[in-house]
């Protein structure tokens, strides 16, 4: 991309010396410059309506907003949008959270179709646990639905072994019902599964957060939540008080 394209590309707050493509956004809530694997891209339609592009390669100029509910409020509730578009656009805040809360869950359902298809994805308390004591297991997938005995149990292994590995504590994805993993994996209500070690997994992290800002990964009310480990960022502590 030459110095003058990426000047003029509609989604760039600027370029380095060499015209490369910098990897920060804008957030139109906020202002604030981040990673756009924290973001989420919005574009408008034909129609002149403002929708998610979870995909982030919808053509046209891309409006970018941090990924949770409280943001995109902002963000309706500030013109953020008729800033970022330069045009004055109708938009429903609570509807728009919902499509794109939707839109997330659907893109990271759909991640675990391709792991389940690429070998990547074990389910069921037996294969699960299989992985577990290998230390294969990246990331666990738990229906919000379950019962705790088990998903304790699974936790526990795949834990004490990373541990002896000397790898990360694998965290939890547990808001997906057992009907909706199922659906995912093209099987019957699936309670327990895993995300195999490998390429996918950073992927399927990042979707995971993003989709963390609409909902809470770990379910509150699970009686062992506060066991569990947590893609989600800890809250941000507020500063010391100077005075």
């Amino acid at each position: 991309m030459s110095a003058e394209s990426a000047i003029s590309h509609p989604d760039l707050i600027g370029e380095d010396r060499r015209g490369h493509k910098p990897r920060e956004r804008r957030c139109v809530a906020s202002g604030e410059v981040r990673d756009p694997n924290l973001m989420v891209r919005f574009v408008l339609s034909p129609d002149q309506e403002v929708v998610a592009d979870v995909y982030e390669k919808l053509p046209g100029r891309g409006v970018w907003v941090t990924a949770n509910a409280d943001d995109l409020r902002d963000a309706v509730k500030r013109g953020g949008f008729n800033r970022g578009f330069k045009a004055k656009v109708k938009i429903d805040a609570d509807t728009l959270i919902t499509q794109t809360h939707q839109q997330l869950r659907r893109r990271l359902m759909g991640q675990l179709t391709m792991a389940r298809k690429a070998g990547r994805l074990a389910y069921g308390q037996t294969g699960v646990r299989e992985v577990a004591a290998k230390g294969e297991v990246a990331i666990r997938i738990e229906a919000s639905d379950g019962a705790s005995d088990g998903r304790g149990k699974l936790r526990t292994l795949s834990v004490a072994t990373a541990r002896e590995l000397g790898r990360v504590d694998p965290p939890v994805i547990g808001c997906f019902s057992a009907e909706d993993i199922g659906l995912a994996l093209g099987r019957s209500p699936v309670v327990h599964a895993a995300l195999t070690t490998g390429k996918m997994v950073k992927a399927i992290r990042r979707s995971a957060k993003k989709l963390s800002g609409f909902e809470p990964l770990i379910p509150d009310h699970w009686d062992d939540f506060q066991h569990e480990i947590s893609l989600e960022p800890p809250p941000e502590e507020p500063p010391p008080n100077s005075g």
